[in-house]
């Protein structure tokens, strides 16, 4: 009952925020959650005898999501060159800008793992979620936002039922025991009939979200002619890979750690990294979907 109080309070917001705030105004909500999810992050991997440099990453990432927040965003094709060029070179810069700070840790043996440990969780949670924000910024990023979100918890959803309902055989025992074949199988089916529907029905539901005005207009999706349903059927089926593999890791991380959840911070949920977990996954693949889609 706490798990679907708190979705049912949370759902409206996260919609309202990612589909109508100003893109600013996102990537601060973006920054605050990017903020708490790599303090779990780093709270898990202290649980290994890591200590981590957890004020450059946080400055960072807080950086990363001021400039993609602010740069020009009229031209997808230019933005998107932009992104490729800036993921790669920031992932270079943070890499070697750890590995000096790591250099001045007393205990040398210590500093090569905070090092590793740091630029992961760069990668593994503030990437992504700079991938949501500029998604947000393109042509009908809004509509692109809400589809990713539907995948992965009409995903999630689904995956629960199922399991509980047919799981018989243990996909990851010593990862995650709870999770079955069979669920993996409904969750995969779950994702791909909705994002099959959602790009099925986008004109209406386009015009929906318009009417009610949780989007402004060319935030929809209404292309002139839309592209085979099947790409869709398939985005959506590598999308619930991506995430089921995103909510895998995350449960590998926190066992290696003896760790149960992320945190406390919502009820029924645990943690944030806890239900952000295959959305991290999720996003880099849509994100690059739509970039390929542009630069092809």
């Amino acid at each position: 009952m706490k798990r679907v109080l708190t979705a049912i309070a949370l759902i409206p917001v996260v919609l309202a925020a990612a589909l109508r705030a100003p893109v600013p105004v996102l990537a601060a909500l973006v920054a605050g959650v990017a903020m708490v999810t790599l303090r779990e992050y780093f709270d898990i991997v202290a649980h290994l005898n890591i200590e981590p440099f957890r004020t450059p990453v946080y400055v960072l990432t807080a950086a990363g999501l001021v400039a993609i927040a602010f740069q020009p965003s009229n031209n997808y094709l230019i933005s998107t060159a932009n992104m490729i060029f800036g993921l790669s070179a920031s992932a270079v810069f943070v890499a070697f800008f750890l590995l000096a700070i790591g250099m001045r840790r007393v205990s040398l043996p210590a500093a090569f793992p905070a090092v590793a440990a740091s630029t992961f969780g760069f990668l593994y949670i503030a990437f992504p979620l700079a991938m949501l924000v500029q998604l947000r910024q393109q042509g009908s990023g809004a509509f692109l936002i809400l589809y990713v979100l539907i995948v992965v918890w009409m995903g999630d959803t689904v995956a629960y039922y199922t399991g509980r309902a047919f799981g018989r055989h243990k996909m990851a025992p010593r990862i995650s025991p709870g999770k079955t074949w069979e669920g993996a199988a409904g969750s995969m089916l779950g994702a791909v009939a909705s994002g099959y529907l959602v790009f099925a029905y986008s004109a209406p539901i386009s015009q929906w979200l318009l009417t009610v005005g949780l989007v402004v207009p060319g935030q929809g999706y209404t292309p002139p002619h839309l592209p085979p349903l099947w790409q869709f059927a398939l985005l959506s089926a590598v999308i619930n890979v991506a995430a089921q593999l995103g909510d895998l890791a995350e449960s590998l991380l926190k066992r290696g750690a003896g760790v149960k959840d992320s945190g406390t911070l919502l009820p029924g949920h645990g943690g944030m990294l806890d239900r952000i977990d295959a959305l991290l996954f999720a996003t880099p693949v849509l994100w690059y979907y739509a970039a390929w889609r542009v630069l092809s």
